[in-house]
């Protein structure tokens, strides 16, 4: 996640390159954390579904 020369999403969570997708998933996170992975995911994933209720109103 991010903008250098190795991220597969961008801020807002949409793959570089293709349009229309979103991966919302641990593989995205720049740097895994070495506990529970659960927590960071729904983190990710609440903050995209906010950012797409965003995008539709």
């Amino acid at each position: 996640m991010g903008s250098d020369a190795s991220a597969v999403v961008g801020a807002e969570i949409r793959v570089l390159g293709l349009s229309g997708l979103r991966v919302v998933d641990v593989s995205i996170m720049p740097k895994i954390v070495s506990g529970n992975r659960a927590s960071p995911v729904v983190m990710i994933a609440e903050k995209t579904a906010d950012m797409i209720r965003e995008e539709t109103h």
